[in-house]
């Protein structure tokens, strides 16, 4: 997908963060934005610092009728999607020995389901338009290697870059290009997320809390960063995009302890 000067970009989890910065981006490209998240206020407020024609809706990606309804606006209002970016996450910290139901049901329905649903909404109206087109999932660099304490966040991720990975075959021979995005430390609300957690799901007597202090190796780097990789990765059609320097040599030792693995066999 080269030439995106005057195509429609969907970006969930839009208000802020990632998702913003995505946004903006694209808008600088001359696309047409539609921005989708819970939180009206914020994304509203970033609807209005974008130029040109953005839409916003209301999207709980969760639910796949706000999932679906989001996209029947968008190809109502601009007259067809040519990106989307299934963006929309949270975390949840702690080790896995005491996660609660409610904890991996949070999370997998923002982080995993609410991808699965942006791929049930939009990949048949992609496909039935005929223009080709991107579809950009938001993963982690944790779907790619574990992190101790974040099991649950690491569990969406992973499911994240195998459903991409396979999404990106399946949908070649449509010419729909797919791309995964995996980075590390990234200067978000990510850790704050749990603002946005259903009260049906909140664990009962558990109040809002700072993330434990975890070793993340890497630096902090800004959503505007991000966000030039994601418009360079989609114009090259990558599969895989990246985002610290740090990544390579920690992928690089993951694939070793496989190859050896694989060398005993």
């Amino acid at each position: 997908m080269m030439e995106l000067k005057n195509r429609v970009a969907v970006v969930t989890g839009g208000a802020s963060g990632i998702g913003a910065a995505m946004a903006r981006a694209f808008a600088a490209e001359g696309m047409r934005i539609v921005l989708a998240d819970i939180e009206e206020p914020t994304m509203e407020a970033t609807a209005a610092s974008i130029p040109g024609d953005v839409l916003t809706v209301r999207t709980d990606v969760t639910k796949l009728d706000d999932v679906h309804a989001l996209a029947a606006r968008a190809f109502e209002h601009f007259g067809g999607v040519h990106l989307v970016c299934n963006n929309a996450g949270v975390v949840a910290f702690g080790a896995l020995e005491t996660a609660t139901h409610r904890d991996w049901e949070w999370v997998l329905n923002v982080n995993l389901w609410g991808v699965i649903h942006g791929i049930e909404a939009f990949v048949p109206r992609l496909i039935g338009q005929g223009q080709g087109g991107h579809i950009v999932n938001t993963a982690s660099m944790s779907g790619l290697v574990p992190m101790q304490a974040m099991g649950i966040y690491v569990t969406s991720k992973y499911a994240v870059v195998g459903l991409s990975e396979t999404l990106q075959r399946d949908l070649s021979v449509y010419g729909i290009g797919v791309s995964v995005l995996c980075p590390m430390i990234v200067n978000t609300q990510i850790n704050a997320s749990a603002r946005n957690r259903p009260p049906e799901l909140r664990n009962p007597g558990e109040e809002p809390f700072m993330p434990p202090q975890i070793d993340m190796v890497g630096d902090i780097i800004e959503a505007d960063d991000v966000a030039q990789r994601v418009v360079a990765a989609v114009k090259a059609n990558e599969l895989y995009i990246l985002t610290h320097k740090a990544q390579r040599d920690i992928i690089r030792r993951r694939f070793e302890r496989l190859d050896r693995a694989a060398a005993k066999v």
